[in-house]
């Protein structure tokens, strides 16, 4: 069996001894022209993963930076056929990158997940992350997920119970992604580095696979902090609002590059 490009990724991550630097964009905005420019941009300045989002009306997990991204991009008809196109169009000259969409079940199980887990993996989408899919009713989407190659990325958080860990360790794919606080993305004033760190660390500690820590990074510092007890790290909001009134491709690039590479030299560093 070919190991995935998550996997793959990972393993040369922590046989270089470095953390994962995964950054979130809507897909769709700034503009629909833009997606694939800023993904190529963001890998250019360190990104190891792309967690990319799929617009949803009622993004109800997300604060309201990527609430408004996911308006405005739906507004200009990303829909979920936009995304999977634009992860093919990134694909033509990136085959290694990973790529994960990050979004809700209801635009999957319209498509059903048969249908959807083999349109994704034709794209080139290596793993999904559907937020409000709890894992005790994921059995179903698991098993068909695994059985076409895409990696099914669960969420834990500080509140997240012992036996609930138990379920989410035994069935984490590609990584397990941990949230650092119990709120909505972006509210970086709530992230207890310390606090999340000793939450964080005992999951690693059992995990058979990556973790990863988001919501509430939103610079070097940041990450740098969180890094330290995880495998990687996740930003997103603060991405998303440096993109918002990007005026162009270009400068949406030149934005992406600006704000991710002082995150990477922190990892690094």
């Amino acid at each position: 069996m070919s190991v995935s490009r998550l996997d793959a990724c990972f393993q040369r991550l922590r046989a270089n001894g470095r953390k994962a630097l995964i950054p979130f964009v809507t897909a769709g905005d700034p503009s629909l022209e833009a997606s694939v420019p800023v993904m190529h941009a963001l890998v250019a300045a360190g990104a190891d993963v792309i967690e990319l989002g799929v617009p949803f009306s009622d993004p109800m997990a997300d604060g309201p930076t990527i609430q408004r991204s996911s308006e405005r991009a739906l507004g200009r008809g990303a829909g979920l056929r936009y995304v999977l196109q634009t992860v093919a169009a990134f694909r033509q000259t990136d085959a290694q990158t990973p790529v994960v969409l990050m979004g809700y079940l209801n635009p999957v199980e319209i498509h059903g997940y048969a249908a959807f887990a083999e349109a994704a993996v034709a794209a080139g989408v290596d793993g999904i992350l559907l937020v409000d899919l709890p894992p005790e009713e994921a059995d179903q989407a698991l098993e068909i997920f695994d059985a076409a190659g895409l990696a099914l990325v669960l969420l834990a958080s500080p509140t997240t119970s012992d036996a609930r860990a138990e379920r989410l360790l035994s069935l984490a794919r590609g990584y397990l992604y941990y949230v650092s606080f119990a709120g909505v993305t972006g509210a970086s004033e709530r992230l207890d580095s310390d606090a999340a760190s000793a939450r964080l660390q005992a999951l690693r500690a059992r995990a058979t696979v990556p973790v990863v820590a988001g919501f509430g990074i939103k610079d070097a510092a940041s990450a740098a902090a969180m890094a330290r007890q995880a495998d990687g790290v996740v930003v997103g909001s603060a991405l998303v609002a440096t993109l918002a009134d990007a005026g162009s491709v270009d400068e949406a690039c030149a934005r992406a590059r600006a704000f991710l590479a002082p995150l990477r030299v922190a990892l690094d560093g």
